[in-house]
């Protein structure tokens, strides 16, 4: 009777373990919905202010044709444009991490880096920009100064990107 008992038992355990089981229920999902909206203000931010920037400095769209970018756009230009973007990630890591004096080492890079060869000079006002950006990274006294101006350097680059007419999200 005992072995008998213990088999429906573990039978019993099997079924229950194995049967459907009711979602837990959400309770990231409100934390990720703040996470979401604050993202979402954080790309409508900086894309509004790409656009001031774009206006400030009344860059001619026409001036810088499709033509135009394929002439100074080749392997070199892309891999320079890369380390930019591998130098901002850095930055803005060590500062999530709240280490400003191992963000300034990125920053300094930014703002003094040699200036790839062939940019359009109606794309200097830009590159101006985030030097200042990052001259102003590498000055600043505290971590929230230097997020500040981190992301006055992301604004200068999508302002950048957006006279050139290169997409760097992969849309459309």
């Amino acid at each position: 009777m005992k072995l008998h008992t213990l088999i429906l038992v573990g039978f019993g355990l099997v079924i229950a373990g194995c049967a459907e089981k009711a979602p837990p229920e959400e309770e990231q999902a409100p934390a990720m919905d703040e996470a979401a909206e604050a993202v979402e203000e954080v790309t409508d931010a900086v894309e509004s202010a790409a656009e001031t920037v774009l206006d400030e400095a009344a860059v001619d769209p026409m001036a810088i044709t499709p033509e135009k970018v394929r002439e100074w756009v080749d392997a070199g230009f892309i891999d320079h444009m890369h380390m930019h973007a591998e130098q901002l990630d850095d930055l803005n890591f060590a500062l999530a991490d709240g280490n400003l004096e191992e963000a300034k080492v990125p920053a300094n890079w930014l703002a003094a880096h040699k200036t790839v060869r062939g940019l359009p000079k109606e794309l200097d006002p830009y590159l101006a920009g985030m030097r200042e950006a990052a001259t102003a990274v590498s000055a600043a006294e505290d971590v929230e100064a230097a997020k500040l101006a981190a992301q006055e350097i992301g604004v200068h680059c999508v302002a950048c990107h957006t006279a050139a007419g290169v997409d760097i999200g992969g849309e459309g």
